[in-house]
């Protein structure tokens, strides 16, 4: 029988993608989501792209705070691993709405680990993220920098860490690790599956794919004065497909022995500035940006960028794409579905 994996926040961006890419390595997916901020249009969609494979993709509408429903999904399939993807992640809101993430981050957390536990699954991988460096004094960031949260969402993957290391202390028969996610961007290159965010976007490149199909009228730029090539933020950009088979890289290293709860970076390594990214998009799509220039965000850092030795040497994964077949792919995707999952009457 192929390995049965459950994927917590398997509808959603990253883990839709990742979804994909264990069916075609052969896995049995599980996926659980409670569709707060994604769309089961993904899982039927990622069911489709797996072709033949799509027969071992099941879905469960589901939020991980209930215990119970939990507990029957448990006793009903044996798990040999988990990938936690669940959890909200827009920096801004966490900071307006700090109880709503500390409730569906750290509370959905213990009850994943807590019904794992009873059941003796005790094999996870961990969907971390960059934001528990704070704002590194110096690049790239290396797994042994001094961990620290610059807001609630942040806090929210801290706490999950310590959570994750503290229980591996207390039983060491668990084997996890901890992804910390530099910024995905980027979709599946058939266009089929891609970042579908609710509201106004946060993050960058889904703002300047909607600034591309007339959903937003310009990009606002904030800080133009950083000192960096062009005065603009320079972060690590990694294509979504890349991050998904760190996903696969990490399933396979938990099944080696020695294994412990160990962290690894997730990122290409470069750094890569706002303008430079907005420039391979007007490339890769062939539409022009307005640009709004704008002071800096408090609390935005300058530079960040990942070092990548450490997941290149132990799980034997490195990023393949780089910011052409990012912006490539984030085009073709937005192009054939300007209002991801929707369409314009239900857009969100």
């Amino acid at each position: 029988m192929p390995p049965t994996v459950l994927v917590t926040g398997g509808a959603g961006y990253i883990g839709s993608h990742t979804v994909l890419q264990l069916l075609l390595g052969g896995f049995r997916v599980v996926v659980v989501d409670n569709l707060y901020n994604s769309s089961e249009t993904a899982v039927q969609r990622v069911k489709e792209l797996a072709a033949r494979f799509g027969g071992n993709l099941s879905f469960h509408k589901l939020d991980l705070r209930d215990g119970p429903a939990l507990e029957k999904l448990f006793s009903s399939t044996r798990f040999d691993a988990v990938i936690h993807f669940a959890g909200l992640k827009a920096v801004g809101e966490s900071v307006q709405k700090p109880l709503l993430y500390f409730d569906n981050n750290i509370n959905g957390t213990i009850t994943l680990l807590k019904v794992m536990a009873n059941h003796g699954c005790k094999k996870l991988v961990f969907s971390s993220s960059a934001t528990v460096y704070g704002w590194p004094k110096k690049v790239p960031c290396t797994e042994e920098f001094s961990l620290v949260a610059m807001n609630p969402y942040a806090r929210t993957k801290l706490i999950a860490e310590e959570m994750c290391r503290d229980q591996y202390r207390a039983d060491p028969e668990w084997k996890i690790i901890l992804l910390r996610y530099f910024n995905p961007v980027g979709a599946h290159p058939s266009g089929y599956i891609g970042e579908d965010p609710r509201g106004i976007p946060n993050n960058l490149m889904p703002f300047v794919q909607q600034v591309a199909v007339g959903r937003q009228p310009a990009l606002t730029v904030y800080g133009t004065d950083y000192s960096t090539k062009d005065g603009t933020g320079v972060r690590d950009y990694i294509h979504v497909v890349d991050l998904a088979d760190g996903h696969i890289a990490a399933l396979h290293k938990l099944d080696e022995s020695g294994v412990g709860c160990e962290e690894y970076n997730l990122g290409t390594g470069k750094g890569t500035s706002v303008l430079e990214m907005v420039k391979a998009f007007e490339k890769a799509s062939g539409k022009k940006i307005p640009l709004v220039m704008a002071g800096r965000r408090p609390g935005d850092a300058e530079i960040v960028y990942a070092s990548t030795e450490r997941a290149a040497r132990e799980l034997k994964w490195k990023a393949k794409y780089g910011i052409e077949e990012m912006c490539r792919d984030q085009w073709n995707w937005a192009s054939k579905n300007p209002y991801g999952y929707g369409s314009p009457e239900n857009n969100r």
